[in-house]
């Protein structure tokens, strides 16, 4: 593992070896998860299962598989079936909000998977028998004080993820640009950071404020891989960046979503807006735009392609290192 102190940025490597393939990208957060680059798909509830999280696995990447659903037989399949697609590292998220089995860790221990992300509840519960168990465990964390007390419970990792982010948010949202260099300067394990990530150019922001990884969900749910609709991949490609609206801001979870009638009617609600979520499997599947709310970042305004997860992360690991030699330049004294 590398040794930099907090808050510094893991030293990015020169250029690729090949034309085929980019050259690995060594960080803490590569070395532990086993893979050429430290970038993660999220675990997206019904999205994160094999046929995606596969793609990003042989691409180099890091496949999650989701629980939020709550169907975890289906999620043992998935599992099984990401056997048969990669023989590379995968990971398994547990999201506490959704999935109330209290042998959810058993369950994950039981899969035979070695890295697991914990989100939407406290870093205390799970984070111990995992670890016990041999598991690497990164917590997800939306403010400073979540990550200390990740820290505290004995995280091997944090995910830090800015509220510009798709998904469920802490409703008292802060951006990645300042939640980022805020925690890693107070923390000396491994950070991936998450929300507003989706090429090359973002990925070296992140390094730059600290981060030793990246973690991506709009840029996914739109890869060529992903199996929802194409009415959502479209609608993620036509987006601007002010396309997004952040609900429940008053009860929480907050949520970001892409703009529609119906996140429009319920971007000032007063009430608790889970009750009008809609029914996922008839937007996730279906096409129907209107019939749930759809989780999206506001990076859906740079996303303008649906594109194979292979190309994807091709193109962001070289645009990674051209951004970070483009950037180095002015890090230079200027000549006399």
């Amino acid at each position: 593992m590398h040794s930099e102190g907090p808050g510094s940025p893991a030293a990015i490597p020169s250029a690729p070896m090949s034309e085929a393939a980019p050259a690995p990208i060594r960080t803490r957060v590569s070395e532990a998860l086993g893979v050429d680059y430290p970038i993660v798909q999220a675990p997206m509830g019904w999205i994160a299962r094999s046929k995606l999280a596969s793609a990003v696995s042989n691409a180099g990447g890091l496949g999650i598989i989701e629980t939020s659903s709550g169907e975890l037989d289906a999620v043992r399949d998935e599992i099984r079936k990401m056997r048969e697609l990669t023989d590379r590292p995968f990971g398994v998220n547990i999201a506490q909000l959704f999935v109330r089995d209290p042998s959810i860790a058993d369950f994950v221990v039981e899969q035979g998977v070695r890295f697991v992300t914990t989100s939407a509840g406290s870093p205390t519960r799970y984070t111990k028998p995992l670890k016990d168990a041999g598991l690497t465990v990164y917590h997800v964390v939306p403010t400073l004080r979540a990550a200390l007390k990740a820290v505290e419970a004995g995280v091997d990792g944090l995910i830090v993820e800015g509220s510009e982010g798709g998904g469920f948010k802490n409703p008292k949202d802060v951006a990645t640009m300042v939640l980022l260099p805020l925690v890693c300067s107070r923390v000396d394990v491994p950070v991936i950071a998450a929300g507003g990530i989706c090429d090359g150019r973002s990925m070296a922001a992140a390094f730059a404020l600290g981060a030793e990884g990246v973690q991506m969900g709009s840029r996914m749910v739109s890869a060529a891989e992903s199996p929802v609709h194409d009415n959502w991949k479209q609608a993620i490609v036509s987006a601007a960046e002010t396309d997004t609206v952040f609900l429940n801001r008053r009860h929480g979870p907050g949520l970001r979503a892409l703009r529609t009638d119906r996140t429009s009617a319920l971007e000032y609600a007063e009430h608790n807006v889970m009750g009008d979520f809609g029914t996922p499997r008839d937007l996730y599947f279906g096409g129907d735009m209107e019939a749930a709310i759809p989780l999206s970042g506001q990076v859906s305004g740079r996303i303008d392609a649906v594109v194979p997860v292979a190309s994807i992360l091709e193109g962001m690991v070289r645009d990674f290192r051209a951004t970070a030699d483009e950037v180095g330049r002015y890090a230079s004294p200027a000549p006399a």
